[in-house]
């Protein structure tokens, strides 16, 4: 089944919103939803009991979509929304996918956390996705997914959840000094939580002391295996979020970084360099547990 949506009208749809709202109850198919070029200022969710559906941008740098919610911002009762109700695309409907579109926060730097994408679903991907904004940019809720040559920026705890998340030939790029990549809450005996395949790191003009990621929640794991590294991040590494305990209870681990951060003499005690035996593990069906993200 195929929807188109066009800003400019000449679509099945004007807003993505509506799109989705006419398949989420009454469609059992998978359903293709393509997005031609354009600004789409409005806060989509796509609720758990919607298909299959495909979200199609036709151009990634051209169709947009955009809104600028945060913590601080009222909601519908006058109460502060908090991080979790500020996402711009929030997804809960399993086997959801996202292609060639940017997803974008515009509350702008310093207005706390707020979420370009919420994805509290499994067996979620997003391929050549650009997820732009500052603060907690991604929430990786519960379940599998994969990210594919996706741009993800942000400048503090900009990639964070319990998700068991591939992130495949990505970049991450930091927009402030001082900064941390991920901030992942792994639960307690989860093998895998965050694993970076082939990525690259980067930071804006003179961006640095970094962190790769600090434990939101005890048992926090999160590895870079091959990663190009810029001189955006600290020699340490990883922080401890102020709770030495943590330290005993994370899995922080690198194998292969290269580039002008990837030096690994400097990194605090408490990360592992993994073996090539080690890194050899860390494929993409094995992590995501039998799931295959190109089926969908």
């Amino acid at each position: 089944m195929l929807i188109t949506v066009s800003a400019q009208g000449e679509a099945d749809f004007r807003r993505l919103q509506e799109a989705v709202d006419s398949v989420a109850r009454d469609v059992q198919e998978p359903v293709t939803i393509r997005i031609r070029p354009g600004i789409y200022e409005e806060k989509v969710t796509v609720p758990a009991s919607a298909p299959p559906i495909l979200l199609l941008g036709e151009d990634r740098d051209r169709t947009v979509l955009t809104w600028s919610d945060n913590a601080h911002t009222l909601g519908p009762d006058g109460a502060p929304l908090g991080t979790f109700r500020t996402g711009t695309l929030n997804i809960f409907a399993s086997r959801f996918t996202v292609e060639n579109m940017t997803v974008r926060n515009d509350s702008g730097p310093g207005t706390g956390q707020a979420v370009a994408a919420f994805v509290d679903a499994d067996q979620a991907v997003f391929r050549r996705v650009r997820l732009m904004g500052d603060q907690d940019t991604l929430y990786t809720g519960n379940g599998k997914q994969y990210y594919g040559e996706c741009y993800i920026e942000g400048d503090v705890d900009y990639i964070f959840g319990p998700a068991t998340a591939v992130f495949d030939r990505c970049q991450l790029h930091s927009k402030r000094s001082r900064g941390y990549i991920t901030a992942a809450s792994t639960p307690e005996g989860t093998a895998f939580g965050y694993v970076f395949l082939d990525c690259e790191i980067t930071g804006g003009e003179g961006v640095s002391d970094v962190y790769l990621g600090r434990p939101w929640r005890p048992f926090a794991h999160v590895a870079f295996i091959r990663t190009k590294i810029d001189g955006s991040i600290t020699p340490e590494g990883w922080h401890n979020w102020g709770q030495p305990e943590r330290e005993t209870t994370s899995r922080y681990e690198e194998y292969g970084s290269t580039g002008i951060g990837g030096g690994t003499h400097k990194r605090v005690d408490w990360s592992r360099q993994l073996t090539a035996e080690e890194a050899a593990q860390f494929r993409i069906l094995p992590i995501l547990d039998g799931w295959h993200p190109e089926g969908y």
